[in-house]
């Protein structure tokens, strides 16, 4: 996949990706999720996505957001069967950035109060009750929903607060592997917190 040219790597050219209607084939593929397809998808737009939703979230944060459309793009048939045309790039910067504002006014409302997974295990106790509970709630959900293939990603990207890009150098796999976790971890740990709240 990489060549070397004077010691450094560089990334051979992509075949274009078609524009829609102009090759049937590659759309068929595309919409069938082929991988080598959604490779060249990914390899081609990853910059455009980034791009679009650049002004609006932080790097860690627009990390997650890029390979979340891309991770959704290749695992969901429903969004791929979505695509009408006549630009991928605008279809997919126009998600990208539907989901970077959802994230950031959620960003703003949970600023308003304490997130339970900023409150590290080594802070020491000042004695307070709520930060007792989120010490045990966080403590709990350690215990009970993370396997010892997903810890690392909690106690990497939530509790020591490296970027995706750290994390995943850190633990020794692929971003995309790092952020699909990372993605599930946020949606148990969030039906976990509202289990939590019921009486």
């Amino acid at each position: 996949m990489f060549g070397e040219t004077s010691g450094t790597f560089v990334v051979p050219a992509m075949s274009p990706v078609p524009a829609e209607n102009e090759d049937s084939a590659w759309l068929e593929a595309f919409r069938r999720g082929d991988r080598e397809v959604i490779e060249q998808c990914y390899r081609r737009y990853y910059g455009v996505v980034e791009a679009a939703i650049g002004t609006l979230l932080g790097i860690s944060d627009r990390e997650t957001v890029i390979h979340e459309v891309f991770l959704r793009l290749l695992t969901e048939k429903e969004m791929r069967l979505s695509f009408t045309g006549p630009s991928l790039g605008a279809w997919l910067s126009a998600i990208a950035r539907n989901r970077a504002i959802d994230l950031s006014r959620r960003s703003r409302r949970e600023a308003l109060v304490p997130n339970p997974l900023d409150v590290a295990p080594e802070v020491p106790d000042a004695g307070g009750h709520d930060d007792h509970v989120m010490r045990l709630l966080l403590e709990r959900f350690r215990r009970e929903h993370l396997t010892p293939e997903w810890a690392p990603v909690f106690e990497t990207r939530f509790i020591r607060q490296m970027t995706q890009r750290e994390a995943a150098r850190f633990l020794g796999m692929r971003r995309t592997t790092l952020a699909y976790r990372e993605l599930q971890l946020r949606r148990r740990f969030k039906a976990f917190m509202l289990e939590a709240e019921e009486p």
